[in-house]
């Protein structure tokens, strides 16, 4: 009983976040679709959040659209710190890796859901967007695992390829993931080089976090190489 409780507590949950990051109305097909059941089951899941609370508009046929969420709490917005929020979310959709991408969607759909209807359509007109022609290239890793990493503060070690295609075998101590224009890099220790490199993501491979804690060196790490960067004043750090 308790393990069907929190599968359906789970399901719940994930319909709110469909609800929230779907284009509004949402067909009942696409939300059973998101959630993993029938549309029977759907309707009545639906229904379970209209009693808990949730103000969900729509009916079969016709799709369904978070009028007011209960489970976030009230959101007061001035008029350019909305615009900065949406540009930023949308701009961490166009450059950032594919879990961060989704996650700006959602957070783009729990703004929605929870903003006064003025500002509602502020958001979902906003005059500010981020487009970008050429998009930076696609990881060749698993972000999550590298960001996980960063906050842990644990060593990690990859395969690297430069910019002529030698690889080596890399082990350093991940400080901060930076987007920059053209690639996204970690700003590390290299533990090979023993000096502060930016390495791409887009030619790592082999990706292994260790178990090996180089906590609480982080925060003094980065502010060392922010200020050489600083100091250097040029566009871009040195790679590896």
């Amino acid at each position: 009983m308790y393990c069907q409780t929190m599968s359906r507590t789970r399901r719940l949950f994930q319909l709110m976040q469909a609800l929230r990051r779907l284009s509004p109305p949402a067909t009942a097909q696409l939300l059973a679709q998101e959630t993993g059941v029938s549309e029977r089951t759907l309707y009545r899941d639906i229904e379970t959040l209209r009693g808990l609370g949730a103000v969900i508009d729509g009916a079969a046929g016709f799709g369904y659209t978070l009028i007011e969420d209960a489970s976030l709490p009230p959101m007061t917005f001035e008029d350019d710190e909305l615009e900065a929020l949406v540009l930023g979310l949308r701009e961490v959709i166009e450059v950032g890796d594919p879990g961060l991408a989704r996650a700006a969607e959602t957070a783009l759909g729990k703004l929605r859901a929870r903003l006064p209807d003025r500002q509602a359509h502020r958001l979902q007109h906003a005059v500010l967007s981020a487009h970008r022609v050429r998009p930076p290239p696609r990881p060749t890793i698993d972000p999550n695992d590298l960001r996980q990493a960063v906050w842990q503060e644990r060593i990690v070690r990859f395969t690297y390829s430069d910019a002529q295609g030698a690889q080596t075998l890399r082990s350093v101590k991940p400080l901060t993931i930076t987007y920059f224009e053209t690639s996204h890099c970690v700003m590390s220790w290299c533990l090979l080089r023993k000096d502060f490199r930016a390495f791409r993501l887009d030619r790592m491979q082999h990706l292994e976090v260790t178990q090996d804690s180089f906590r609480p060196q982080r925060i003094p790490l980065l502010r060392t190489y922010m200020k050489m960067l600083r100091q250097s004043a040029k566009d871009c750090p040195p790679t590896a």
